[in-house]
């Protein structure tokens, strides 16, 4: 049983992709249960089930009658293992398994900067000592679980993957794509969309002009700081903002440069989904991002909030295209090598079967 939020956020789309990847095989019977919040997307649960996975929808509207639902469905289900994904889900759905008799928990931490108050920090240990493992989504993550004093011995790392269907075929090369600048994204306090745009403005000093191009949703009030400083920087005429966006793979694979300006992470997919398109990638050195790809030979890291940094490595990736070619090949090898679905799917259902 895996347990997430229904917000759909990065660590409902790993749960649901986990479950959804359980159903072909023989190891795992899997179950998706999802912590109802007001804006739970009613449209994407009907066709998860249309795909044949069991999804439960519990009343989010209170911690307590989560935790009590959560206990009944497990009464009722009597899962091997309760999977418990994101903070603040894992401390409830580890409790209500716990109250439900369930022989097995397992925390999987999505962030390195999720907001622990001291009861909640206590509650986490006390549950840790119950669990079975807490797995962090990067290495980055599992250390900041140690930090947190949970038990070294319990920790490990599996780093998320991603569907590689959509990025099996063949990517166009580097010279046939219009040599522009993408970043992926929701608009949020986490991200930092405004040193991008600052970085293109001190380009455009040095007569670099590319155009770059927002993809993502998020806080309409980030959105709109972010198009603020466009406007008062002069770069109208470079910047789209497409929000959502249907076609990443598409969109990916017609650009030569995509970025991750970043104030933390637990686990970059839109990296990922980047590197696997054959993107040169520059991203932020922050938490949760070290060790997705190697520095100088499969992206390029920049101190994070630095702008004149992350200038500096995207003027040598337009100056050099033959450095963005190498990066980019390299960035997919690596991509497709560690970062699939089946790899992270493999590493799960090994923990399952084996505690």
């Amino acid at each position: 049983m895996h347990f997430v939020t229904g917000g759909f956020s990065g660590a409902t789309t790993v749960a649901a992709d986990l479950a959804l990847a359980s159903l072909a095989g023989t190891r795992v019977e899997p179950v998706l249960v999802l912590r109802r919040k007001r804006h739970t997307d009613l449209s994407r649960v009907h066709a998860l089930r249309e795909r044949g996975l069991p999804v439960y929808l519990l009343p989010g509207w209170s911690r307590i009658a989560t935790v009590l639902a959560l206990k009944r469905l497990c009464l009722e289900l009597k899962p091997d293992v309760l999977v418990a994904h994101g903070f603040p889900e894992h401390v409830l759905g580890r409790y209500a398994g716990w109250l439900a008799g369930v022989p097995r928990l397992i925390q999987v931490e999505h962030n390195t900067r999720e907001r622990y108050w001291p009861w909640s920090r206590a509650f986490s240990r006390w549950l840790a000592a119950r669990s079975a493992r807490l797995v962090g989504v990067s290495e980055g993550v599992r250390r900041r679980l140690v930090e947190l004093g949970m038990p070294e011995a319990l920790t490990m790392a599996i780093p998320n993957g991603i569907p590689l269907q959509r990025f099996e075929v063949e990517p166009p090369p580097m010279e046939e794509r219009e040599p522009g600048i993408v970043m992926s994204a929701r608009f949020a306090r986490q991200k930092d969309q405004p040193t991008l745009i600052r970085a293109l403005a001190l380009l455009k000093e040095r007569g670099l002009t590319p155009s770059l191009q927002f993809a993502g949703s998020g806080k309409a009030s980030a959105r709109r700081v972010a198009e603020a400083l466009v406007t008062r920087l002069g770069l109208d005429a470079q910047v789209r903002f497409l929000g959502h966006h249907k076609d990443m793979p598409g969109l990916l694979r017609s650009q030569r440069i995509f970025v991750l300006a970043t104030n933390w992470e637990g686990m970059p997919l839109a990296l990922v989904e980047a590197m696997a398109a054959g993107c040169a990638c520059v991203a932020s050195a922050a938490p949760g991002v070290e060790g997705v790809f190697e520095d100088g030979v499969s992206g390029l890291l920049v101190p994070p909030g630095d702008a004149k940094a992350l200038a500096d490595a995207l003027e040598r990736l337009l100056r050099e295209p033959e450095l963005a070619a190498r990066l980019g090949a390299a960035a997919r090898a690596h991509a497709l090598q560690h970062h699939g679905m089946p790899t992270m799917l493999r590493r799960y259902e090994d923990l399952m079967v084996s505690v």
